[in-house]
């Protein structure tokens, strides 16, 4: 979130918030003040703010009031606010009660504030974009990091479970939950023992992660090694005898399903075939369904140079 994120100042003394705008908007957000009444909810819901700063000092019920409304609506839940208090208050307030993201303490240090500001905008920006299935970066980060990788010697890896939905729906979404889970742990210690990069979740079972080229491929094995060892655990054992298990497939009629296998498509960003982040995703999708139609947990990579 950049410095146009927009400010709510819920201040009744002008002496303070005039002076406290003036600031923030030298720095480029985009500044709106209210007295503290419950008024100002009203204000909020016709035009949401990204951020609240909020003085506890003066008004306190009603400010009080105001910050326990918002935090009990589910569209405003999220909303970071921080409190002006009095020097002294901070060990005395019951945070149960006020429950605000961070506080000031008053006389406003500036260069404080704004660095509070910062991190409340950058710490909301990350729990919007990272799934809360897995808690990794989600398609915001994803794109970023790819973006910042066109041209090196990166590649970007997509990753998805193969005959996940038959799973889902014959095991139950806390057992495809919990599958998705363990696909995200593989990945994320495979990609950080082998020197670190960066690990993303697109959403349902499709995963990307980034790292150097050279170190692409042993990465894959990796977690094709760990997913094809403990995905075993999740079947009983004549199914594992098998090789499948009787269930619906997406056209709703009964076959054997393969047991679940990992698909990897690699995409070496360095390559003269790549110009945007657009095809990146194409070429992948190309690779991946190579992958799949191996029958088997596969990576394929991209080996076009023109």
């Amino acid at each position: 979130m950049t410095h146009s994120a927009r400010i709510a100042l819920v201040i009744s003394d002008l002496e303070r918030a005039i002076p406290l705008q003036l600031r923030l908007q030298s720095k480029g957000y985009q500044t709106a003040t209210f007295s503290c009444i419950t008024s100002s909810l009203g204000l909020f819901y016709a035009d949401p703010p990204d951020l609240l700063v909020i003085d506890l000092t003066s008004g306190a019920d009603i400010c009080t009031s105001i910050v326990s409304s918002l935090r009990s609506d589910s569209f405003f839940s999220a909303i970071p606010i921080l409190g002006l208090i009095a020097p002294t208050e901070s060990d005395t307030l019951d945070w149960d009660f006020i429950p605000i993201d961070d506080f000031i303490r008053l006389p406003v240090d500036y260069h404080e504030l704004f660095l509070r500001i910062s991190l409340c905008l950058s710490r909301i920006k990350r729990i919007f974009d990272n799934n809360p299935l897995t808690r990794l970066p989600g398609n915001t980060s994803i794109q970023r990091a790819i973006e910042e990788g066109m041209g090196r010697a990166d590649a970007v890896c997509y990753a998805d479970i193969s005959h996940f939905k038959p799973y889902n729906d014959a095991y139950g979404f806390s057992h495809g939950d919990e599958v998705i889970r363990m696909l995200a742990r593989i990945m994320f210690n495979a990609v950080r023992d082998s020197g670190g990069g960066f690990c993303g979740h697109i959403g349902g079972d499709d995963f990307v992660f980034i790292l150097p080229t050279e170190r692409s491929e042993p990465v894959c094995r990796t977690i094709i090694s760990y997913f094809d060892q403990i995905v075993l655990d999740l079947f009983d054992e004549e199914t594992r005898k098998n090789g499948y298990y009787v269930a619906k497939n997406r056209k709703g009629d009964v076959e054997n399903i393969p047991l679940l296998s990992v698909s990897i498509a690699i995409v070496p960003l360095d390559s003269p075939t790549i110009q945007h982040v657009a095809k990146v995703a194409e070429v992948a999708a190309e690779l991946k369904k190579l992958a799949k139609d191996s029958g088997k947990s596969c990576y394929v990579r991209d080996q076009r140079r023109q």
